[in-house]
């Protein structure tokens, strides 16, 4: 096992090295720097401009050296002006002249100064990924439990009634997009005008306009399910859809082992094989979809978030790319990485866990 670990972090490093310098190119191309000079300078700037304005900001080297200032391996650029004074990535962190020429990258903790929040790209970062982190727990919490019960509801019953319904509402979620979802739930459940959200209150059920919240800043005060449960649910009807149907297949698939005809021959009660020898072993391919759910979660809130006005990561990451924010961008791709890698990982260990038959090689 301490092998397998130990390959997989080489692994994982080279894989972050490699989607990091893919995702600092992109951001780093011509026209995007060109673009960030006329959006903090003036975009009325001429070419002659813009390349003075790159060069006095630490841009104007090759793409490689660049790459290994942001990453820390390499001294930070440094720069004296024509009266005297000295900048440079390093002196920015430290607020002090004697910084200059040391090495500041990820490496070393210092992510670099969001151009559109005006702030630390950590602090950003780590309060945007603070609100994600609570969104993604309550829909883990929703979404995990509905979807196995829905899949394992129909694999027991397959080619019944109850599995039809079952698996056409689960490709039905699937096969509506976030953005749909949530403009449906904010009209029916959060419009003062049409929706249930009048009839309800002309009846005396509600006391307030609307029964639901189509707005979710205020989460960041305090979650509520007034104002959280729509982005919630958006997001975990989703994606429960087809973790429902990775568990259904495999709960179907486990049912016909010889087995559970044994079992069944010998008298127990069919919940007692459901629940004693089938679920365990039918819930070993939902657990690594359910983990690869995770990043999906992650960067997949970009639009849940955008729409219902909750400023988490997926927010943030929509407003860098808006704005250009090219530190911020290149922090928010870190973050996604590690967190796909972290979790393949954790999917892995989980798999060898579940399943004794699996041996490391």
């Amino acid at each position: 096992m301490l092998l397998f670990l130990a390959r997989r972090f080489a692994v994982m490093v080279v894989t972050a090295l490699c989607l990091t310098f893919v995702v600092f190119y992109l951001t780093n191309l011509p026209a995007k720097l060109e673009t960030l000079a006329k959006t903090q300078a003036g975009s009325r700037m001429t070419d002659a401009e813009v390349e003075s304005w790159l060069a006095r900001n630490g841009y104007g080297g090759s793409m490689l050296t660049r790459y290994g200032e942001w990453l820390g391996v390499l001294p930070g650029w440094v720069i004296e002006d024509p009266d005297g004074t000295i900048r440079g990535r390093c002196v920015e962190r430290a607020d002090s002249a004697e910084a200059a020429g040391s090495r500041c990258g990820l490496l070393q903790g210092y992510w670099g100064t969001s151009t559109r929040f005006r702030d630390s790209v950590s602090n950003v970062i780590a309060a945007r990924l603070g609100a994600t982190g609570w969104l993604m727990l309550w829909v883990l919490i929703v979404m995990v439990p509905m979807a196995l019960a829905v899949g394992v509801l129909a694999g027991m019953r397959e080619g019944t009634r109850t599995d039809r319904s079952l698996s056409t509402f689960a490709i039905a979620t699937t096969a509506t997009p976030e953005y749909v979802s949530g403009v449906l739930f904010i009209a029916l459940l959060a419009s003062s005008t049409v929706g249930l959200s009048p009839l309800l209150n002309s009846w005396g059920v509600i006391d307030s306009p609307v029964l639901f919240q189509g707005n979710a800043r205020s989460a960041l005060e305090g979650i509520t399910i007034w104002n959280f449960a729509l982005p919630v649910m958006t997001i975990a009807l989703y994606g429960m859809g087809y973790v429902a149907r990775i568990t259904r297949a495999s709960m179907t698939e486990v049912m016909t082992q010889q087995y559970i005809r044994t079992a069944r021959l010998k008298g127990v009660g069919f919940s007692a094989i459901v629940l004693r020898h089938a679920l365990r072993n039918a819930l070993i391919a939902p657990f690594t979809v359910i983990m690869l759910q995770i990043p999906w979660l992650l960067n997949g809130v970009v639009v849940v978030e955008v729409l219902f006005s909750y400023p988490g990561f997926g927010w943030t990451l929509f407003e860098a790319a808006v704005n250009n924010d090219i530190e911020l961008l290149l922090a928010a791709s870190v973050v996604a990485v590690i967190v796909v890698l972290l979790t393949q990982l954790i999917s892995d260990i989980g798999y060898v866990l579940l399943n004794p038959r699996i041996r490391i090689s």
